[in-house]
């Protein structure tokens, strides 16, 4: 009998969204772009795909996901400071 992989459960943090820069989209694009790999007509057809990840690739995404999530909550927090001292 075979035994499925562990899967993590991931909470979407939609109340974060609105602190996600363009530089932090870009950062996230290219620490993955290695993982893609363009079909060999690809200057014809502009296709490729996206290969399987890693272990070692999966633990660098947990963590630079986590990276990412501490610096929203942080820019969160300033946003919610600069709202609170306006309003006194």
């Amino acid at each position: 009998m075979k035994t499925r992989p562990k899967s993590r459960k991931f909470k979407l943090r939609l109340d974060l969204l609105e602190y996600l820069t363009d530089k932090d989209i870009l950062e996230s694009a290219l620490a993955n772009v290695h993982r893609y790999k363009p079909e060999p007509l690809f200057s014809k057809t502009g296709v490729g795909y996206l290969a399987p990840a890693t272990p070692a690739d999966r633990e660098l995404e947990m963590k630079q996901s986590e990276a990412l999530i501490r610096r929203l909550k942080q820019r969160q927090r300033r946003a919610q400071s600069l709202i609170r001292q306006k309003k006194k």
